[in-house]
């Protein structure tokens, strides 16, 4: 018997990104499909979202809902074969920037009211209060829907069952407890026991307390967030829960990140045939207003500029590189913390014939960087997973990155031993926060990258290690089995065209508020 799932999440693929997280969602809700589980995202229905789905019709009305009434859309996701639903409500979510922040960077002032309405629209869905059929499971990921668990407990729920799972501790969605009246969150859900934090009212933390069981994304990070280091003021109420809490990593989607078939490529290539790597690295080097030089080593930096992501050390490393390798290009793809963009700019200008950036994202010159560049620098404080990493090394690009939660998991380090063996070598991993330890690091994987029967190796090692998401889905099958073991087959919550939900008249979806 396999379950019904419905996965809240504040963005996935295609839909809205602005990190892992939406690869993580999407990458999981294929798998699932792929084992036959009927999974489905319920996502708030921004610009993007109603851009990139396809077949929408309105499936049910949600009158009250924190933040207005709101509507239900139905649909998928474009390309990818995943059932979504759209939660509608244009004042909160038909805005511009990215589902977090404005076009400044700025947090938006009602993120509050946008994230719990999404979790009490999860909540009618889960209760039987729509036409949408009812999950066995109901999946939150992250703070942004950690209400959902909250909201059912609180109404007496028993059956859906609910997992959390947590992507990144550091954010947890704090904000007034002087807004829980609003928010729907009942007096007795209001105390240390429950949703407050030092003062404030924690979505993070009501999903710690109140889902049924808890998952994170790798093995180290679940060990490592039960310690006041990485628990981020939740390793208390985590501890209390360490029976409940779950690793369970995350996987890569082999149809998005494969050198082979990659259609962000100019040519394709593979571990048994490499030579297309070259012409990806002359056409990056370009991308990022680079000199091309196929012999020139080239160092990439693609992820958040902030200083979870060490962006702030890696400007600081960045001058006494070039200065000690003049032929060292760096490629910089992301964007963050203000400062170290600016940082950055300032780099580039003086270093124009080394040093290439370009501040935001767009999927093709992540899918090139990836490709084209000879390592990839990804320190981190603290990592929860790091997808980041493992794309580059399935593109024969060599991650040096911390040894920190899944980095350490998944990258396995050359030793720094003179004249040691690659051996089973995936990577360069490095101890330590300050710019010294980054550069020696940087430094052992230059110095690798002239020895290239060793760098071949390490390229190998890298492209041949699998990561897909068939385990990872398996062990979340495993994990809902356990919580709704008698599951009957039954119609699915999204079908195309079928007549299962009846749609309802409304108007067109892709008007703008």
């Amino acid at each position: 018997m396999l379950p019904r799932v419905l996965l809240v999440t504040s963005e996935a693929l295609p839909l809205a990104k602005t990190g892992g997280l939406a690869d993580a969602v999407s990458g999981l809700a294929r798998a699932l499909r792929d084992a036959s589980v009927d999974a489905t995202i319920l996502m708030p229905a921004y610009p993007s979202a109603l851009d990139a789905a396809i077949e929408l019709e309105m499936v049910a009305e949600l009158p009250g809902l924190v933040g207005g009434d709101a509507t239900v859309w139905a649909g998928w996701a474009a390309d990818a074969e995943i059932p979504v639903l759209l939660l509608r409500n244009d004042a909160l979510y038909m805005r511009p920037g990215n589902p977090y922040v404005d076009p400044d960077g700025r947090e938006f002032p009602d993120n509050a009211i946008r994230f719990a309405a999404l979790a009490q629209a999860a909540q009618r869905i889960s209760m039987g209060a729509t036409p949408i059929r009812v999950p066995h499971i109901v999946h939150a990921h992250d703070w942004h829907a950690a209400l959902t668990p909250l909201y059912l407990h609180a109404a007496g729920v028993k059956r859906p069952k609910t997992v959390l799972t947590i992507h990144n501790l550091a954010f947890q969605g704090n904000f007034p407890l002087s807004l829980a009246d609003e928010l729907g969150i009942p007096p007795a859900y209001r105390g240390s026991d429950g949703v407050e934090f030092w003062g404030q009212l924690n979505f993070m933390k009501a999903g710690l307390r109140y889902a049924d069981r808890l998952t994170t994304v790798s093995a180290t990070y679940a060990r490592e967030i039960l310690t006041p280091d990485f628990g981020n003021g939740l390793e208390g109420v985590l501890c209390q829960r360490t029976h409940e809490l779950k690793a369970i990593p995350n996987g890569i989607d082999a149809e998005i990140w494969d050198p082979s078939i990659d259609p962000f490529l100019p040519e394709h290539f593979s571990a048994l045939d490499m030579r297309g790597k070259v012409r990806n690295k002359l056409e990056m080097q370009r991308a990022f207003g680079l000199p091309t030089d196929p012999e020139a080593p080239v160092l990439a930096m693609g992820s958040r500029l902030t200083a979870q992501k060490m962006a702030d050390v890696a400007v600081e490393i960045f001058p006494r590189l070039l200065a000690a390798h003049p032929r060292l290009q760096v490629a910089v793809l992301g964007c963050g913390e203000r400062s170290v963009e600016e940082k950055l700019r300032a780099l580039a200008e003086q270093h124009p014939r080394n040093l290439g950036v370009h501040i935001g994202y767009d999927e093709r010159r992540g899918h090139l960087l990836h490709a084209g560049a000879d390592m990839l620098l990804h320190g981190s404080r603290f990592e929860p997973f790091g997808l980041t990493p493992l794309y580059s090394m399935l593109y024969g690009t060599v991650p040096i990155a911390s040894r920190v939660g899944g980095l350490a998991d998944s990258i396995t380090g050359l030793s720094s031993e003179p004249g040691a063996e690659v051996g089973a070598a995936t990577g360069i991993l490095f101890d330590g926060q300050t710019p010294d330890d980054m550069l020696r690091a940087v430094e052992h994987a230059l110095s690798i990258f002239a020895q290239p029967h060793k760098w071949t190796a390490l390229q190998k090692n890298g492209m041949t290690t699998h990561f897909g998401w068939e385990a990872p889905a398996a062990q979340y099958l495993n994990l809902y089995r356990s919580l709704a073991p008698v599951a009957p087959v039954g119609a699915p919550m999204v079908a195309r065209r079928s007549g299962v939900i009846a749609p309802q008249a409304a108007p067109d979806v892709r008007k703008r508020a």
